[in-house]
C-alpha cells in the first residue's frame, strides 16, 4: 500500500512525530511518502499511485490572532481549487483518507473538508485542555477499528466542541481527567472511498502508545479495504 503523508505546521513536533507515524504504518505494510508541501503533495496525489492519504498537519489561513503573524508566511495555507478537486476526487473515487489530530483544523476555508473527514474545528468555540492524561474509551465494539479494545490512558491533547458531520457515529471518546468526553475516533464511507478520523496524536509518544498504534494500523488497513 502506498501512502502520502501531508504534514507540517506550528505548535506540534511534526519533525519528530511524523517519522514515528511512518514507522507505525509500515507495520501494516504501508509505504509512505512524506511532504510538507501540501499543494505539491495534492498534485502528486492527482497523478495516481497512492492508496491512502494521511493528513497529519496544522495548515490553515491563520487569520485573527496576531500571535500567528510570525508564522503566516511559512505555514498559513488555503488549498487551491485544483488541490481541492484532486483531494476530493481521490477520496470519493475510492481512495483512503486518514486524518490525525490537527487534521480537524486544516483547510478552514474549505467546507467540503468537513464533508470528507467528518469533522472540523470551529474557531471561537472548539478548544482543548492543556496536554495531559486522557482516557480513550471505545464505544463500538463491533467495528473492526475498535473490536476487542479496552479503554486506555495516555498523555495527549484532547479536542472538543468541534463540528461533526450528521452521519458520524463515534467509535471512541476521549476525555481529560475530570473533563467532558468528546468523539475521538470515527470511520465512514465517502462516495466509493473510506475516511477515518483520529483526534489523538500530538507527539511521537502518543502515536507509539501500544493501543493507539494498533488503532492507527487498523485505520490504514480499513481505509484501504485491506483485511486485518
Amino acid at each position: 500500500m502506498r501512502n502520502l503523508i501531508l504534514t507540517g505546521g506550528i505548535g506540534h513536533p511534526f519533525a519528530d512525530a511524523t517519522p514515528a507515524l511512518e514507522g507505525v504504518l509500515a507495520e501494516a505494510g504501508v509505504v509512505s511518502t512524506v511532504t510538507d508541501d501540501i499543494e505539491g503533495g495534492l498534485q502528486a496525489l492527482g497523478q495516481g499511485g497512492f492508496d491512502l492519504l494521511t493528513v497529519y498537519a496544522l495548515r490553515w489561513r491563520m487569520l485573527g490572532s496576531e500571535k500567528y503573524a510570525p508564522h503566516r508566511e511559512r505555514w498559513a495555507f488555503s488549498p487551491s481549487q485544483d488541490g481541492r478537486e484532486r483531494l476530493s476526487r481521490f477520496v470519493t473515487g475510492g481512495g483512503g483518507l486518514l486524518g490525525l489530530h490537527t487534521a480537524l483544523i486544516c483547510f478552514d476555508d474549505w467546507p467540503e473538508w468537513k464533508d470528507l473527514l467528518g469533522g472540523a474545528w470551529v474557531w471561537g468555540r472548539s478548544a482543548h485542555p492543556p496536554r495531559g492524561s486522557v482516557t480513550l474509551v471505545p464505544t463500538a465494539q463491533r467495528h473492526p477499528l475498535t473490536a476487542g479494545l479496552s479503554p486506555f490512558a495516555l498523555t495527549d491533547e484532547a479536542y472538543g466542541d468541534f463540528d461533526l458531520a450528521a452521519d458520524v457515529e463515534p467509535l471512541a471518546t476521549v476525555a481529560p481527567e475530570g473533563g467532558k468526553a468528546w468523539p475521538a475516533l470515527w470511520a465512514r464511507e465517502v462516495g466509493r472511498g473510506r475516511a477515518v478520523a483520529d483526534t489523538l496524536g500530538h507527539d511521537r509518544a502518543a502515536l507509539e502508545h501500544p493501543q493507539h498504534r494498533q488503532i492507527l494500523t487498523r485505520a490504514a488497513l480499513w481505509a484501504c479495504r485491506r483485511p486485518f
